[in-house]
């Protein structure tokens, strides 16, 4: 089954040049009349009284599957390659179970992570054939990054985090799928 990325907003994927995906919307195509203007660009349904989840409003809602991570050192295949930027699904309830079925996780618990980790990232870098070996070789400080990740869209659905400076106590939000520190 083939997913769909779907962006945040204000987010946009490559090939996209600035357009973003009607919220709910089934494509990546504008609806008539964006950007011409507040009342000019809004789209039909999309007033008070309708919306994702209003019966009978004609929007859909649509649900974020997967998420893109860039990891802090990056994974070096056998041929001495370094892949950094990967993507995420969410996990399903299957995703969560098969693995406690596993020998090694039996034998281990510790390797649950592991095993749960092959199964729902799916791609580092160019790397698509992802599993548990590969997720063995990654540095430990990839691998804390992906449990984090992991936690974070699982269970908490963003992968934003509400930081303070310690300077000037500031609040912000970082996006902990962003690059490197500060890029985010």
């Amino acid at each position: 089954m083939r997913r769909r990325i779907v962006p945040e907003p204000g987010q946009t994927l490559p090939g996209q040049h600035g357009v973003q995906p009607a919220p709910g919307g089934p494509g990546t195509e504008p609806w008539p009349g964006a950007g011409a203007g507040p009342a000019q660009g809004t789209r039909p349904g999309s007033g008070p009284g309708s919306g994702p989840g209003v019966p009978g409003s004609g929007v859909r809602e649509t649900m974020r599957t997967e998420f893109t991570f860039e990891l802090p050192r990056g994974y070096l295949d056998e041929s001495g390659r370094v892949h950094r930027t990967g993507v995420m699904r969410l996990a399903t309830a299957r995703d969560e179970l098969v693995p406690l079925r596993d020998d090694r996780v039996r034998e281990n618990p510790a390797y649950l992570s592991v095993v749960l980790l092959g199964r729902v990232v799916e791609r580092i870098g160019t790397v698509t054939d992802i599993h548990a070996g590969v997720i063995e070789d990654l540095f430990a400080s990839d691998l804390a990054f992906l449990q984090d990740f992991y936690r974070r869209i699982n269970a908490e659905g963003h992968t934003r985090a509400q930081v303070t400076c310690p300077s000037c106590a500031t609040g912000f939000a970082v996006d902990l799928a962003g690059g490197r520190l500060g890029e985010s």
